[in-house]
């Protein structure tokens, strides 16, 4: 499996990975549970540059060629400038004013979203997307990874605790309790 940078070319496969990862969520996003509107609505962010889902802030997982996962991480210090085309944007769609609270922080690379291809679940391909991650940010970067679960997703939470993540805190985010990990840079 290769794990490389997004590129604009992704963004319909990054659309796809994300709402695996965080259907609900867009639905939120939107105002209504409308795959297709939903769908619409990550490609116009995918496929732009200086906001939180942009494919510059992206990375995809490949195997014998085919996209079988994305992930979506972006710097936590610069969440309100990456939110703010986000909020935009969903004004410009629904006409609403969206204010959600702040999901990450400074000093924290993000992890948004990992979507895996339903096809690839449970082959471990999203432990070793993580394990990449991992790496390039922990490892090389010399940065922390963080990342949200939630409580009701026991199994998430035991991945990434094998990872090596650490829970060291909670956070309320779209009316979920879940709790905030990280990996740290020793």
């Amino acid at each position: 499996m290769e794990i490389r940078k997004a590129k604009i070319e992704d963004t319909s496969d990054i659309a796809y990975y994300m709402m695996l990862a965080m259907e609900d969520i867009a639905y939120g996003f939107i105002g209504e549970k409308n795959e297709e509107k939903a769908t619409l609505f990550l490609k116009n962010l995918i496929g732009r540059t200086g906001d939180q889902y942009s494919y510059e802030n992206c990375w995809i997982a490949e195997l014998d060629g085919v996209t079988v996962g994305a992930a979506v991480v972006y710097d936590g210090g610069k969440l309100y400038e990456l939110r703010d085309p986000v909020i935009q944007e969903i004004k410009r769609m629904t006409g609403r004013d969206y204010c959600p609270e702040d999901e990450t922080q400074a000093g924290e690379f993000y992890i948004d979203c990992v979507g895996v291809s339903p096809n690839h679940q449970g082959k471990g391909i999203g432990s070793r997307i993580f394990q990449f991650l991992i790496d390039e940010y922990v490892h090389n970067r010399k940065e922390t990874l963080g990342l949200l679960v939630d409580k009701d997703n026991p199994n998430a939470k035991k991945l990434y605790l094998k990872l090596g993540f650490e829970v060291v805190g909670e956070q309320m985010l779209a009316g979920k309790e879940l709790e905030r990990m990280q990996f740290k840079c020793n």
